[in-house]
């Protein structure tokens, strides 16, 4: 059981903090004014000081009056940058152009997400026949007044008479389920209150739909009938399971098969795989995978699954198991482990396997024949990411979008049985991509690990320290930073800039020994990676500490709050989005206790004392003179709770000792998920490119394109 004591102590009411509970003297005194309330908790006999634990309440008065007042101080410093007005149209070129999903194919239909030019929100969209026109189905415009309401595509029958979407307020995690009648043109009547869903799945014969939603008590499987009167939904698999455990349903292509996995935190180092045949009325839901300490991911077709996993593999390799007779007696390797390439996904389709994987960080497509004979490779024109392949067991058709820094995405469909490739989409971004160049290097981090990095940039690039550079990095949770198209990163190097793109221990780059050395008492090889890039950077005379900016979001925002905490004398200017930093308490908020297996508990002795080690709210230092810091977040970030960068924001302004801001742009409508109008993604990445151009004196200026 966990020791803890808490002591409220009021104190000079504006006075500024530091983390040994002295109170000090205003830093600067053009913050809005932040109140003191410190609270003292005592975790295995450690006293911790926390002065803005009262930021923790995301409703009270005091806290919204905060934010009010935070949001008016950052609008009038950001607002200043003499660029801003020029930053803003060159960003509405990329983003005001039509761009579209990975279509899903129903009979003789093609659905998909589609964001068109003329529009401020995504809509869902159909295509009749291979060269139809699209028609819009469902456009979110009418769904609310200030466009923060989005839909997204969840599910569509197999005859693609009936689509399963979600509604989705601001950028919270939460939809609200409803039900499309395509031929009807109409909502059908009923929806699904709103909650964290996963796995809509519907039957082939539109009677069932099976979903997991996550609550307090953690995630649980449900059955649903659509057909009779009664909305009643019918709990059948989940009971047991704590909160920290995720729950996915799934149905084979067919609907015969229910395959329901079971992942013990994001990244899991375990998985179960749950199977039910629902042929046979009465039969039971079987587990296939349970008591082994590794991860499973299965798709069924026919009556065998293909599951990828890194059970006595760690770069990943493809089992068969026969549905049948699952014992692991019978289970068959079809596609071996690569010990020079990491199996990132598989995906079953045109009676083929379509395997995805990572050499040396970047994407190489394998296509097998379900037994595991090589047929060919798919080639792509640089170094680049590929989607997973998207497409039906039973259809001679697969779709796949390709993308690079430089290179915006676009998506192909292949005739599967002779490997012939036409464009079904491409972006018409405004790029001259033959201006860029891309490189890879590598270094050697604190331990003398050696580490990739991306870097992008204007050919002819002279290195003489003086290049604005933004870097960035995740390095966590198993997740792989691949080259992928940016209109951030476009803008930057248009305007003379160097884009740097880190993969850090903690990712999947390079299998689960790469993941597993930047989790839990190993995340400190995280930070050290991420500061060795910079400290390369300025070593090969890219760039100096001046002209330097380091960006990261959600696991990314912890890896820069890290970075400037423990390096403030490398960076000139940071920006930390949606970020957790207060790592003692993190867990005890939202869906954090996903993320334990990743970072660890301060409720365990010595996972507390690796967390207190590196929690940037924990290390910030009065008097150090911080870079300028712009820390963003919102209200409907129901992910990653806001009081961090709240806490955070409030704590660094009181104690920074130099004279560049430290700002907080809090959204009161958005959050943690992407879906958001294009206006106010625009209106985002000039806030964030400007706050980064100014803070590394930039003059931004007109960019000729392609286009004008």
């Amino acid at each position: 059981m966990l020791a803890r004591v808490a002591r409220v102590l009021c104190v000079a009411v504006f006075a500024p903090f530091d983390m040994t509970g002295v109170v000090l003297a205003q830093a600067v005194d053009s913050y809005p004014p932040s109140k003191i309330a410190v609270v003292t908790d005592q975790l295995h006999g450690v006293d911790l000081a926390d002065p803005y634990r009262w930021l923790e309440d995301q409703q009270s008065p005091a806290t919204r009056a905060w934010i009010e007042s935070q949001n008016a101080y950052t609008d009038r410093v950001l607002k200043r940058f003499a660029g801003r007005s020029a930053l803003s149209r060159r960003l509405d070129q990329p983003l005001k152009v039509d761009s579209v999903g990975l279509p899903a194919a129903r009979g003789n239909r093609y659905f998909f997400t589609k964001q068109p030019a003329d529009r401020d929100l995504p809509v869902i969209c159909m295509r009749d026949g291979i060269g139809g026109k699209d028609v819009v189905l469902l456009d979110p415009k009418g769904l609310s007044d200030d466009g923060s309401k989005t839909v997204s595509l969840l599910d569509v029958s197999k005859d693609g008479r009936l689509l399963v979407y979600g509604v989705r307020a601001g950028g919270e995690d939460e939809l609200t389920l409803r039900f499309f009648d395509v031929e009807a043109r109409a909502d059908r009547p009923g929806q699904i209150d709103r909650g964290r869903y996963f796995g809509v799945s519907l039957t082939p014969d539109q009677k069932t739909l099976y979903y997991a939603r996550h609550g307090k008590e953690g995630s649980r499987v449900y059955r649903r009938n659509l057909t009779g009167k009664s909305v009643d939904e019918t709990l059948i698999f989940g009971e047991g399971y704590d909160p920290g455990v995720g729950i996915t349903p799934g149905l084979s292509e067919d609907g015969r098969f229910l395959v329901i996995h079971v992942w013990y935190g994001s990244a899991a180092t375990k998985t179960e795989i749950h199977v039910q045949d629902l042929s046979r009325p009465s039969s039971a839901i079987t587990p296939i995978v349970k008591d082994i300490e590794a991860r499973f991911s299965g798709a069924a077709v026919d009556r065998r699954m293909f599951v990828k996993t890194n059970w006595k593999a760690p770069n990943g390799r493809i089992l068969e198991i026969d549905l049948t007779s699952p014992v692991q007696e019978k289970w068959k390797e079809v596609v071996p482990e690569d010990r020079q390439a990491v199996l990132e996904s598989f995906s079953p389709v045109a009676g083929r396997l379509y395997v995805n994987y990572l050499r040396d960080v970047t994407s190489q497509v394998r296509v097998f024949q379900p037994d595991g004979r090589h047929v060919r490779d798919i080639a792509f024109p640089s170094l680049g990411t590929v989607s997973d392949v998207a497409g039906e067991w039973d259809r001679d058709e697969a779709f796949f979008s390709f993308s690079s820094f430089h290179i915006p995405s676009t998506i192909y469909r292949e005739e599967t049985a002779t490997g012939r490739q036409a464009v079904w989409f491409r972006s018409a971004i405004p790029v001259e991509s033959e201006r860029f160049e891309v490189a890879q290097v590598w270094f050697e981090s604190k331990d003398k690990t050696r580490v990739p990095m991306f870097l992008v940039h204007r050919k002819g690039l002279v290195l003489d320290g003086n290049n604005p550079t933004l870097l960035g990095g995740y390095g966590g949770f198993n997740i792989s930073l691949t080259p992928q198209f940016s209109s951030r990163a476009v803008v930057w190097i248009e305007q003379g800039g160097v884009y740097a793109v880190v993969n850090l221990r903690g990712g999947g780059e390079f299998g689960e020994k790469w993941h597993e050395a930047g989790m839990l008492d190993r995340k400190q090889n995280v930070f050290d990676d991420f500061l060795g890039a910079a400290e390369w950077l300025i070593r090969e005379k890219y760039t100096r500490p001046a002209k330097l900016s380091i960006a990261g979001r959600s696991n990314g925002g912890l890896l820069v709050g890290a970075a400037l905490t423990q390096r403030p004398d490398l960076f000139q200017a940071v920006v930390c989005g949606y970020p957790l930093l207060d790592m003692v308490r993190y867990h005890q908020f939202l869906v954090a206790r996903f993320w334990v297996p990743e970072y660890g508990s301060s409720e365990e002795p010595e996972q507390f004392k690796t967390l207190l080690a590196y929690s940037p709210y924990h290390h910030v230092t009065k008097g150090t003179k911080y870079p300028a810091t712009l820390f963003i977040t919102g209200d409907s970030d129901t992910r990653v709770d806001p009081l961090h960068a709240r806490k955070m924001a409030a704590l660094m302004q009181a104690s920074t000792g130099s004279d560049r801001p430290i700002l907080l742009k809090y959204d009161t409508k958005l959050g943690h998920t992407g879906a958001r109008p294009v206006s106010q993604t625009i209106e985002d990445l000039t806030d964030e490119l400007g706050f980064l151009f100014e803070q590394l004196n930039v003059k931004v200026v007109p960019t000729r394109t392609a286009s004008n």
